[in-house]
């Protein structure tokens, strides 16, 4: 494995334990040139997950590419980095398909963060959906409003006859 800091073609392995619930392999490595340690993480390769673009073009699934766009959203957030990683990372082993359209890669994005963090969702939502006005913003934000009300009317108890709440 090549060196990230110093590309020094040698390492050696300090470390090597299961990780991502047995999907993958994290390794700790030593460099024998600069003695820097990194971290590496192996995983078997089948066939690749084929993401179509909207313009119509296919290219390979990238779980750090998707890592980036949800970081990039939680920035400054509450949001635990580990819980992104572990949906990223794990994303191409939800898809039951051999490819995916980009968009819907992004809506399964949005329903992640919504319950993690509205501002981060807001974020995701304004690149992904490519809000062109401040009104559609305004639209977005008011629609996650609604839907934060909506389950508290669901769990109130229906009126009846007497008008208040108990079977008549």
């Amino acid at each position: 494995m090549r060196c990230p800091y110093c590309s020094a073609p040698d390492s050696k392995v300090v470390n090597s334990r299961p990780s991502d619930d047995g999907a993958s392999i994290r390794r700790r490595r030593e460099c024998l040139n600069c003695v820097r340690r990194f971290t590496t993480y192996e995983r078997a390769q089948l066939e690749p997950l084929m993401v179509v673009k909207r313009s119509g073009p296919r290219e390979a699934f990238n779980p750090d590419k998707l890592l980036r766009g949800l970081t990039l959203a939680s920035e400054k957030r509450p949001v635990d980095p580990a819980a992104l990683r572990a949906f990223a990372y794990g994303f191409e082993d939800e898809v039951q398909t051999a490819e995916i359209p980009a968009t819907e890669i992004g809506r399964r994005a949005m329903t992640f963060l919504r319950p993690l963090d509205d501002v981060a969702y807001i974020r995701f939502a304004s690149v992904y959906r490519d809000f062109d006005s401040l009104e559609r913003f305004i639209e977005e934000i008011r629609g996650l409003k609604g839907r934060e009300d909506s389950p508290a009317q669901d769990d109130a108890p229906a009126p009846t006859p007497d008008g208040n709440g108990t079977p008549s």
